[in-house]
């Protein structure tokens, strides 16, 4: 007997080609003319170039391959003034290919030690701009060379994350190589002195945006010194004098705008530097404590100039700086950039604001500090709306981040606030962020989607993502070939898979295909894309028709694939998973067999019961289990040691989670309907974990350890096995006291099953003495056992119907008997033609106990409407067993229970008889 566990959670066109030429198209040229085929090399080169420039660098190099001409005009100068390199692998080579492209480059982005030491060999003397992340392995000797090797830069940013390995001496290297440097912001040093500060302040007259964002020590005097600086940003900086920084900061003639976020600074620093500087119009003091824990502060006479601090209205602080403003303060964003002329001063100042306010905001939103509730709800998630419409694409990308992360209230468990992610959603922040999503900048893409993935958590906003067309958008960029774009979208579509109303939209959406192929693209070395694609693939896998679909696109030998030779245990258990989901329909459509037949498939699975990590190990289970539906995987599955590895689990699971003893038990259980496992399994030790497992206070672990004990028991080996080791005991406490009836009905099946008569057989091979003391025991626990099957069929009988029915087999009174005495779980359970013929063998035990036992789990075999019943039905007549039933329900002997509960089974197999008479399609499968 087996019960699966289902998981939870264009049209051809031909090109002409000829030779390149430049064309200019008159209007008659604009009517459509029939049957004549587009000549694309006759485009105008203007509007080839304005092709190339909505493209991605990917997706340029394949436009570019088509043709000469094109690949000409895909090296235009023009389109290379700016690169992003940080989802694409740069190295030296790379950058020697590229080389020849970048004469004219002015910014690059980049990520990482090897991106960094490759930039100089792009020999872009005219760069401008440098921008990186992933920054920790940064050198002095890398940044120096970069510093040395572009003398015009003119902007250099390395963050958010720490640059741990930088020192004071790269500063002074960079102030001396790079005299127009006009912005220098630097993330997580560890000590900034006075003398590098002293040789920016030397070298770079023209250093206006100067930034030591979450360093430990700053020379706070030195800052003092750089008189060219306007804004100046020490946020999350620790070991400040703000005594000093007030001092000698109050004095900087063209100071304009401050950022002090993170840091202890206190009310009385604030208010010297408000009051005495002459020229500072915004100071941006966000998640100050020291600032904030002062009541009584207020920044209200200070006229013309914004405290940005999260007691204030953020918003209502910077339409202050604008002379003239009729909008709302919560258009203030809007208003500016919507602005025809615009004062070059409070454009610049604003600008600088939407980047500080977006490394601030994300910063907080990563250390998910507590009390922080009612800013999010009230301005935090407005900001990072507002920012998300920045020009500035580093912003759009950190609100993008931001967004992302400050929902995420535990990580590890995947939980959200839900009040945040709703006040999102309400914003418009789901149409904001498909429109970022849609952006061809990969960079964007990621981001978005990435928020995307975590809004949907939620089902709400699941459900608006849905309806705004987001299953579409990321199932498309699933199919990115920038593997963080692809990474990011799988989540999403993970996320969504877990609403059942969207299965069937994404696979719809062409997102199985989509999940299967990043399987097969990135199949080692990218355990995000791998956890996060098999993940989407089991949530939709556990539909049927979703199922059939995951199959059809190669699921079944990707999945395959990454069980057994992906390494990460994230990817290892969703592939799992996707496996069982697959394995789940064995009685709908053909994967649990495809599965099986996969090469390796099987002997993965075991493997996996094997692993280190409980996840790993549920999941492999689970599908062993699922997978033990077939007859031939049931076989195989021993043959690869499935049958040790199992036992073994569950002997070392007593302390394990509910869901990991739950699928081993449910696995021996799938093994154990095949005879030869059963006798394996017991000579292997798996009856006392078994036993143990059935002691279970969690109704899904003792009701599938009671399924496995009722298959074993059959056996007379393994009966006496469980006598010997206390399974009695806990077969009758289940019997009596569980409140799972599936769990009871199980084991009282297994204790009809042990003392049918056949144990006592077995127990008296061997020596007389030893014989007699096995029959005095065997004697004693057969008299509990009978007792408390009997006791469980009494609660399924109510007095006065049967009394009625025992007088009438009228149907009507046999409909009552029958609804009072249903197991409605007991119509998943699916048995062979031999485990329904033992129970017609026990019809004619001499325990009249057993004889209603029997006729009782046959009825609950045949009721209508259950899910194997006309498997069962079909058996039973196709075995003549109804004869053996007749006799049953005519007999003088057979106790009263025993002759209804017959009658009603015959009664059950008319009604199939009749239904396929009928001509209906009836599956005996």
């Amino acid at each position: 007997m087996s019960r699966r566990v289902r998981q939870r959670v264009e049209e051809d066109g031909k090109k002409k080609v000829d030779s390149p030429s430049y064309i200019v198209i008159g209007d008659e040229d604009l009517a459509p003319k029939a049957q004549e085929y587009v000549d694309w090399t006759t485009l105008p080169y203007d509007t080839v170039i304005h092709l190339f420039t909505l493209m991605n660098y990917r997706d340029r190099a394949s436009l570019a391959s088509t043709c000469k001409t094109w690949r000409s005009l895909g090296a235009s100068s023009c389109l290379w003034s700016s690169l992003d390199l940080r989802a694409h692998k740069f190295d030296l080579s790379v950058a020697a290919s590229l080389a020849t492209r970048c004469a004219d480059l002015q910014k690059v982005r980049f990520r990482g030690l090897d991106s960094a030491d490759a930039i100089s060999k792009l020999r872009a003397r005219s760069l401008l701009e440098i921008s990186g992340d992933y920054c920790r392995k940064i050198t002095d000797a890398t940044l120096s060379m970069v510093a040395a090797r572009h003398e015009a830069l003119e902007s250099l940013q390395l963050g958010p994350d720490f640059c741990e390995r930088i020192t004071s001496d790269a500063i002074r290297v960079i102030a001396f190589c790079c005299p127009r440097l006009k912005k220098l912001r630097l993330s997580g040093m560890r000590d900034v002195s006075a003398e590098a500060i002293e040789s920016l302040a030397k070298h770079c007259s023209l250093l206006s945006d100067l930034g030591f964002l979450d360093c430990l020590n700053i020379n706070e005097e030195a800052l003092g010194k750089v008189v060219s600086v306007r804004y100046l940003s020490v946020a999350g900086t620790s070991n400040m004098n703000w005594n000093v920084a007030a001092e000698n900061w109050e004095k900087l003639p063209k100071l304009t705008a401050l950022d002090v976020s993170r840091t202890s600074i206190d009310h009385i620093a604030v208010f010297r530097l408000l009051k005495s500087s002459r020229s500072l119009k915004v100071l941006c003091a966000l998640n100050c404590p020291m600032l904030e824990d002062d009541k009584s502060f207020s920044s209200d006479r200070f006229k013309g100039k914004a405290l940005l601090a999260m007691f204030n209205d953020i918003f209502a602080a910077l339409a202050s700086i604008f002379a003239d403003i009729s909008k709302k303060p919560k258009d203030i964003f809007s208003y500016w950039r919507d602005l025809k002329s615009k004062d070059k001063g409070i454009d610049e100042i604003m600008r600088w604001v939407e980047w500080i306010i977006s490394h601030t905001l994300l910063r907080i939103a990563e250390s998910n500090s507590q009390g922080l509730n009612e800013f999010w709800l009230n301005q935090g998630a407005a900001l990072l709306l507002s920012l998300m419409q920045s020009s500035q694409e580093d912003v759009q990308e950190r609100a993008a981040t931001g967004l992302a992360t400050f929902i995420v209230v535990d990580d590890e468990n995947a939980s959200i606030d839900c009040g945040r992610a709703e006040a999102v959603m309400r914003d418009g922040g789901i149409r904001l962020l498909l429109k970022l999503a849609k952006s061809w900048r990969e960079g964007l893409q990621s981001e978005a989607a990435k928020a995307i993935a975590n809004l949907s958590v939620n089902a709400k906003v699941a459900k608006a993502v849905a309806e705004e067309g987001g299953i579409k958008v990321l199932a498309g960029l699933a199919k990115s070939m920038n593997r963080l774009v692809a990474e990011e979208a799988a989540g999403g579509l993970w996320n969504l898979s877990v609403g059942e109303e969207h299965k069937n939209a994404i696979a719809d959406a062409g997102g199985v295909n989509a999940l299967v192929q990043l399987i097969f693209r990135w199949p080692s070395g990218c355990d995000g894309v791998l956890e996060r694609a098999a993940g989407a693939l089991a949530n939709l896998a556990a539909d049927d028709k979703c199922s059939t679909e995951v199959a059809r696109a190669g699921g079944v030998h990707a999945l395959v694939m990454l069980a057994r030779n992906c390494k990460y245990e994230g990817a290892q258990e969703q592939a799992a998973r996707a496996l069982a989901n697959l394995a789940a329909h064995g009685d709908s459509n053909d994967n649990n067999a495809a599965v099986g037949q996969e090469t390796g498939s099987l002997e993965a699975l075991v493997q996996l019961t094997q692993s280190p990590h409980e996840g790993v190990k549920q999941e492999a289970a689970g599908a062993l289990w699922n997978l033990s539906f077939d007859d031939k995987n049931r076989e195989s599955i021993a043959a690869f040691g499935g049958v040790e590895a199992l036992v073994a689990l569950a002997k070392s699971c007593s302390n394990a989670s509910t869901g990991l003893q739950e699928r081993a038990a449910g696995a021996l259980w799938g093994l154990s309907v095949s005879e030869a496992n059963s006798i394996a399994i017991g000579q292997e030790g798996g009856i006392p974990p078994l036993i143990a497992l059935a002691r279970s206070e969690a109704e899904d672990v003792h009701e599938t350890a009671a399924g496995a004990l009722w298959n074993l028991a059959y056996n007379p080996g393994n009966a006496l096995r469980i006598v010997a080791e206390g399974g009695v005991i806990a077969l009758v406490q289940l019997c009596s006291s569980s409140i799972s009836k599936m769990a009871r009905f199980m084991a009282a099946l297994a204790l009809a099953y042990m003392f049918d008569g056949r144990m006592d057989e077995y127990a008296m091979i061997g020596s007389s003495s030893e014989g007699t003391a096995k029959n005095v025991s065997l004697a004693g626990a057969r008299i509990v056992a009978l007792k408390h099957i009997e006791a469980f069929i009494t609660t399924f009988m109510e007095p006065q119907i049967f009394a009625a029915a025992a007088l009438s087999s009228a149907p009507s009174m046999l409909a009552q008997v029958t609804e009072k005495a249903r197991i409605s779980e007991a119509g998943h359970l699916r048995c062979s033609g031999s485990e329904i013929g033992r129970f017609v063998t026990m019809l004619r035990n001499p325990s009249s106990v057993l004889k209603a036992c029997a006729a009782f789990a046959l009825l609950q075999f045949t009721i209508p409407g259950g899910r194997h019943a006309m498997h069962h039905a079909s058996l039973m007549q196709n075995g003549g067993e109804a004869r053996v039933l007749r006799s049953a329900a005519a007999a003088a002997n057979m106790p009263r229970e025993a002759k209804i509960f017959a009658k009603i089974v015959l009664r059950n197999l008319e009604h199939y008889q009749a239904e396929t008479s009928k001509g209906k399609k009836v599956s005996y499968k």
